[in-house]
């Protein structure tokens, strides 16, 4: 069993920069596949980057650029960094670990980014 806690979220204006965090508890972390992904209100959740146990990454067209995701195996913890942010990229954020076909989640947190 896998639990991921998330943390970052917050009220942006458009431009800015937010980093969010997920930490996840085990000791299978080097073993995960990981990812961010993001559901807006009447949308259906999307993949917003992800990254493999040895660090390969890729992105949603939409946020190419703009994103990135990385890893730290030491902490055990993915990370979002989100720069030049847009109105558009406003809504809740979850982390995604997988792992022998297995999907974790964590609980989710708000992204919003005012114009």
């Amino acid at each position: 069993q896998v639990q991921l806690v998330q943390s970052g979220g917050g009220l942006v204006p458009a431009g800015g920069s937010l980093r969010l965090s997920c930490a996840a508890s085990g000791s299978i972390f080097s073993s995960m596949s990981l990812g961010w992904y993001r559901q807006a209100p009447g949308k259906q959740r999307e993949l917003v980057a992800g990254i493999s146990r040895l660090s390969n990454t890729k992105y949603a067209d939409t946020v190419s650029g703009r994103f990135t995701i990385s890893r730290d195996n030491t902490k055990n913890t993915v990370y979002l960094q989100m720069n030049s942010l847009k109105p558009e990229d406003t809504a809740v954020y979850y982390c995604n670990a997988a792992v022998y076909g297995i999907y974790y989640w964590g609980q989710g947190t708000q992204v919003t980014i005012s114009s």
